[in-house]
């Protein structure tokens, strides 16, 4: 409601309730009169005041609605420059997040693609280990895993000459391998053992009973091998004083050494070496270089023989140089009597060159001081 009508009523209302008052209190109308006289100058001035008030509201309302428009555009401009920042910046977060889970996924197929791979390799090693197993179930075949590797590692250290696979010793006995080391110590046996049921089962031995019967049956299989080696393969007068028994397990190698030290003792006194193939690899190195000096001694002469040869051909060498020698210094001899008749022969043509003519003709004087050598 508007200010002014709402004061002008309020001032009506003000002057009919003092006419009532005067009324009530028997005044005449003369008072009545100039009360409503004054009341009415009161409004009038009441409204000038009031107008002026207007105005005075209306140019304030005028300046407050231009700021709360300024204020309310500024504000739409920040809220829009706002939603704009953080429309870009929710884009670039989409966009970064988009290539992050785009490199995870790349990431995470080349992964899957090694792991697939390595699945395919563990199935294959499976049905490798499967097959190992198989092999290693039958003790024929056993025999023969234990005999390739022997073969391979003598094959790989060794030359042909230095060995002999399957031979046969005096008595008719068959070694797997016969090292041919010159005496002493001469010739060598190895022969390839696998005790893997009584290893297989030492390993499965859940009680301290069970370790002690397996452990029992393991030191009785490798010794039996032992005896039968140094039965068959140590000859006197035949082979060297000792043998080799390979295992060609690393782990039953281990177990042997790591818990069962009387029965290695036992081996050592039966002359039988046992030996894992990282143990024969070294003993085959060893083998080889004694095999070399073996080699240099029994070339030890010819040796010698080369020597003497070549101290005569050096011998020989320095007469002649000693005779080029001789030859050159004749020949410089010879030279430098030649450059002497040369320079005698230069000097006496210079001195034909100076002889003096007479303009008469008629006596000529040539003065010879010297002859020409003959």
């Amino acid at each position: 409601m508007d200010i002014p009508l709402l004061m002008t009523a309020l001032l009506a209302v003000v002057v009919l309730a003092l006419a009532a008052a005067l009324m009530l209190r028997g005044r005449g109308g003369a008072d009545i009169t100039r009360a409503v006289d004054g009341v009415m100058q009161a409004q009038g001035s009441l409204a000038g005041r009031l107008a002026q008030l207007a105005e005075t509201q209306a140019a304030a309302q005028g300046v407050l609605a231009e700021r709360l428009q300024a204020q309310e555009r500024a504000l739409a401009k920040a809220v829009e420059e706002r939603l704009a920042a953080m429309a870009k910046r929710l884009d670039d977060g989409m966009q970064q997040s988009a290539h992050r889970q785009a490199t995870s996924m790349h990431d995470l197929r080349e992964r899957l693609a090694v792991i697939d791979a390595a699945q395919k390799n563990i199935t294959e090693l499976s049905a490798q280990v499967v097959s190992l197993q198989d092999i290693l179930s039958n003790k024929q075949t056993r025999g023969a895993f234990g005999e390739i590797q022997l073969i391979d590692l003598v094959q790989s250290t060794l030359p042909p000459s230095a060995y002999e696979f399957q031979a046969t010793l005096p008595g008719g006995k068959r070694v797997d391998c016969l090292l041919k080391l010159p005496n002493p110590p001469g010739p060598i046996g190895v022969d390839a053992k696998f005790p893997l049921e009584s290893w297989h089962l030492l390993r499965r031995a859940k009680d301290d009973t069970e370790k002690t019967v397996a452990g029992r049956a393991f030191a009785t299989d490798i010794l039996k091998h032992v005896r039968d080696i140094a039965e068959k393969y140590i000859i006197p007068g035949e082979t060297a004083e000792s043998a080799l028994m390979f295992l060609p397990s690393e782990a039953i190698y281990a177990e042997l050494h790591a818990n069962f030290p009387e029965v290695v003792e036992k081996s050592y006194r039966a002359k039988v070496w046992i030996v894992s193939p990282t143990t024969l690899m070294a003993t085959l190195n060893t083998v080889r270089a004694v095999l070399k000096d073996a080699r240099m001694r029994e070339q030890a002469g010819v040796i010698q023989k080369e020597v003497r040869l070549l101290l005569d051909d050096v011998e020989r060498l320095d007469n002649r140089v000693a005779q080029l020698d001789k030859h050159f210094v004749q020949a410089s001899e010879d030279i430098r009597q030649i450059r002497i008749s040369t320079d005698k022969v230069v000097k006496r043509a210079d001195r034909i060159e100076a002889v003096q003519v007479g303009d008469d003709a008629e006596a000529v004087t040539v003065e010879v001081t010297a002859k020409l050598p003959g």
